[in-house]
């Protein structure tokens, strides 16, 4: 079974990898932003497998504390926009 893990762990690495094209090219703030929230969520699957495959309740925790800074750093980035916006 850790193999399976392991597996779809690397499936979701290679999508990182093609999401990065996004954040880094993205043609819009936007685009770039969900890229990077894509990242995030992409992150934290690929973290909770690996914590299964391993057998590892640290990286559980790990990937708890990612949800929670990805959901600020999408609330922040969405506030600052906003701001700018209205300057």
């Amino acid at each position: 079974m850790t193999e399976v893990f392991m597996a779809a762990a690397l499936v979701l690495l290679l999508a990182m990898a093609a999401g990065l094209v996004r954040v880094i090219v993205g043609p819009s703030a936007a685009d770039r932003m969900m890229g990077a929230q894509l990242l995030g969520t992409m992150g934290i699957g690929v973290l909770l497998l690996l914590a299964f495959a391993f057998e590892r309740d640290a990286l559980t925790d790990v990937a708890l504390i990612f949800g929670l800074l990805a959901s600020v750093a999408a609330v922040a980035l969405t506030r600052r926009r906003i701001g700018q916006d209205q300057d």
